[in-house]
């Protein structure tokens, strides 16, 4: 997983990065196909908000948080990703069976010409 973190109007100290990586692991620990991981971290007078675009096989997937604190942002944010990466992994699981139960099930099969 690549992670590309970006401040606006903020500098990203080791604690905050660390953070982030930390909190960012739950969503790998879920669905390990991340490919890459922009985070954006802005303040803007009292809105500490954040983004996050996350690349994984065949999706792309945004979520941002706007919280008073900037670690709860961090936190709102892992929820919205980790909500998110489980749904598109449970989408790509049911879709990935369901073709296979079609293809498979012997009641949708054509009678045989010789029988």
């Amino acid at each position: 997983m690549n992670l590309n973190l970006t401040g606006n109007h903020l500098e990203i100290t080791p604690a905050i990065r660390d953070y982030v990586v930390a909190k960012l692991e739950r969503v790998t620990r879920h669905f390990d196909h991340v490919i890459d991981v922009n985070v954006v971290l802005s303040v803007d007078k009292l809105r500490q908000k954040v983004e996050a675009n996350l690349h994984i096989r065949g999706k792309d997937i945004h979520a941002e948080a706007i919280e008073p604190d900037m670690y709860a942002a961090i936190d709102a944010l892992a929820d919205k990703l980790d909500r998110q990466v489980l749904k598109a992994k449970e989408k790509r699981v049911a879709d990935r069976h369901d073709g296979a139960a079609v293809k498979r099930d012997p009641a949708t099969w054509a009678p045989e010409a010789g029988s």
